[in-house]
């Protein structure tokens, strides 16, 4: 895998439900003067249903994230994606985690045939940042953001989600790919967390990067 540009371009931010995706996004955005794309959760119609009832609505969730997060990326990247730095709160290819987690073999089957037709017409990112937090920190940064939506969340789900994207990371070697445990760090109130992790960010590396984060003093 080839090292990347002195100045990445696009970068995603990726990640559990709570873990911080959106709050990182926004930082780096400001600070790198880029564009920020964030994925629009609330516009999906279905989602308080499938919290409700997984099971009923799993598959409607799905393909209406998958063609919203298609759509997006279009109109987004059409724009300028060669004029200025991007920063994103989501990787497209994180739908699939989704679909394993949530779709029964046919509807899977369906769904792969929509995804594999849509997959090769979408940006790849220069580098991912892959936020990780235990489930309890999950759990607890979801309660407090209290949104509506999410208060029907079980923590069996979140448990479920959280080994499903350490098994797509594991994987995962499409581009260079920054790993961060945010347990013990927080970047939003803590401008010394913030900043040590930017500085890994801005760093080019080729393959997988551990962040281990600088202590405050």
């Amino acid at each position: 895998m080839p090292n990347r540009s002195p100045e990445t371009r696009y970068i995603a931010i990726e990640g559990v439900i709570g873990v911080g995706k959106t709050s990182l996004s926004r930082l780096l955005a400001r600070d790198f003067d880029a564009r920020l794309n964030l994925e629009v959760v609330e516009e999906n119609p279905f989602l308080v249903r499938f919290y409700d009832n997984p099971r009923q609505y799993a598959f409607q969730t799905q393909i209406f994230f998958l063609l919203s997060r298609y759509r997006q990326q279009q109109e987004f990247f059409q724009q300028d994606l060669f004029q200025k730095r991007i920063v994103s709160d989501y990787l497209f290819d994180k739908d699939r985690i989704f679909a394993n987690l949530n779709l029964a073999d046919a509807e899977l089957q369906l769904y792969d045939r929509i995804a594999a037709e849509l997959q090769g017409r979408v940006p790849v990112p220069d580098l991912v940042v892959y936020l990780q937090a235990s489930v309890d920190v999950l759990m607890a940064r979801i309660a407090r953001r209290g949104r509506e939506y999410e208060r029907g969340i079980a923590r069996a789900y979140i448990e479920s989600l959280a080994e499903a994207y350490s098994h797509f990371f594991f994987h995962y070697n499409d581009t260079p790919l920054l790993v961060v445990n945010t347990n013990d760090i927080d970047f939003v109130q803590s401008r010394v967390h913030y900043e040590d992790l930017r500085s890994h960010i801005e760093t080019p590396f080729s393959g997988v990067q551990y962040y281990t984060p600088r202590r405050e003093r």
